[in-house]
């Protein structure tokens, strides 16, 4: 069910049965030569719609722009500063609060969110214990990347080996390729699995890593290897939503 597509009506009778809506979180950035700019945030409103279904879930709306200014140096690719990024958690959590939602569970699609997710549930929490103390409702925030759990990691590991790298991977634009076969992009890339490494602002990034890859080889990418991705993908993360829901 997606928030945006109920009435208030049915809001307020899910809110008898359920304190939990999926939040899906992404970002629009380069993903290398084959990847979409979108990729962070598809999979993530993909999945999320998909563990919607699979928990019988709200799916609230997806917050598209994360934090990527690391990514600033190639065309097309959009930032939110980490105070607003913050700012609009909040404010999504803090309006869905007031109707009665407790458990938040971001499915996020983005590394580079992870450090302000982190921030912004710590926020919520001192504000509503400034405000509130102990009075106020026992309202719970918590983020899973899709990419990390045990069955999504064997597929990765099966399907791509140590060529998955750790961004534009293959596993990444499989789900994209699955989720829009009109949109599927190809690309000469040389070498064929981009080199590994840090690195330390935007111009470094690409400096370092001029097509967008790092330690990957998105060309290995296919459909079918996304639709088992994401069903390995909205199967794992179900559960996690399901204990979190339910836990004291």
């Amino acid at each position: 069910m997606l928030l945006s597509q109920c009435t208030w009506p049915e809001v307020e009778a899910y809110l008898k049965t359920s304190k939990g809506i999926v939040m899906p979180i992404g970002s629009i950035e380069q993903h290398g030569p084959n990847g979409l700019m979108g990729t962070d945030a598809i999979c993530a409103e993909a999945i999320a719609r998909g563990v919607g279904e699979a928990a019988s879930a709200l799916v609230g709306p997806t917050i598209a722009v994360g934090m990527a200014v690391h990514h600033m140096a190639f065309p097309g690719s959009m930032t939110l500063k980490p105070s607003t990024l913050i700012a609009v958690i909040r404010d999504y959590v803090t309006a869905l609060a007031a109707h009665g939602f407790e458990r938040f569970l971001f499915v996020n699609g983005h590394g580079g969110n992870v450090a302000t997710l982190r921030a912004a549930f710590y926020e919520i929490y001192a504000e509503r214990r400034e405000r509130h103390g102990d009075a106020a409702p026992d309202l719970r925030c918590h983020f899973v990347n899709w990419w990390e759990n045990a069955a999504v990691a064997a597929l990765s590991r099966d399907l791509f080996g140590s060529a998955e790298g750790s961004h534009a991977t293959p596993s990444e634009v499989s789900v994209t390729q699955h989720l829009h076969p009109e949109a599927i992009k190809e690309a000469a890339m040389e070498p064929h699995v981009a080199p590994s490494g840090t690195f330390f602002d935007a111009r470094d990034f690409r400096r370092r890593y001029p097509d967008g890859r790092i330690g990957s080889a998105p060309s290995l990418a296919r459909p079918e290897h996304g639709a088992r991705l994401m069903e390995a993908a909205v199967q794992a993360i179900s559960v996690q939503y399901r204990t979190f829901v339910t836990a004291e």
